[in-house]
């Protein structure tokens, strides 16, 4: 088998079990997926890592859930000093995040956690109406979309961190 790995995907297989725990960590705040990912190690290509990565995504537990969706700050709040949720979040508007961060707190007293979804590449406007569709779902649709959302940024923060130079 002809392996495609990058240098950052090399760097990661190589890790040692806690640096690579860290950098998952990072990824995702759920230990169980974190644990599944390592375990596959070593991966020959980025897509073997997503497929690990979706396949531990689907399995996850409504506490292995909540545990991730922890780590996640509110849409239109990101974690101060934190580049990635900056980043992420960077298509919403100062205009919007006052109106986001109200929803957000709605949608928090009714689901019992902050709402949730892959904002990369969204802008505020779009995440609002997410926002404003989504309130209204019951306990296991929302918990089905959480999944889905969490499995896309997954996706992208693995990419991200094996493709990135970290010099």
């Amino acid at each position: 088998m002809t392996s495609s790995a990058t240098p950052g995907l090399s760097r990661f297989n190589s890790a040692d079990q806690p640096e690579a725990a860290r950098l998952l960590q990072e990824v995702c705040g759920s230990r169980r997926w974190g644990a599944t990912v390592a375990a596959g190690r070593p991966y020959d290509s980025l897509d073997a890592l997503l497929g690990t990565s979706d396949a531990a995504m689907a399995a996850l537990t409504a506490d292995d859930l909540a545990e991730a969706m922890a780590g996640h700050p509110p849409i239109g709040r990101p974690r101060p000093g934190d580049p990635t949720s900056a980043r992420e979040q960077s298509g919403v508007q100062d205009s919007l995040r006052e109106e986001l961060l109200e929803l957000n707190l709605a949608y928090q007293d009714r689901h019992g956690h902050v709402f949730l979804i892959c904002a990369t590449g969204r802008t505020g406007d779009e995440m609002l109406a997410a926002l404003k569709e989504r309130i209204g779902n019951d306990a296991d649709t929302e918990r089905e979309i959480v999944r889905t959302e969490l499995g896309k940024i997954n996706r992208i923060r693995l990419a991200r961190l094996v493709e990135e130079d970290p010099s």
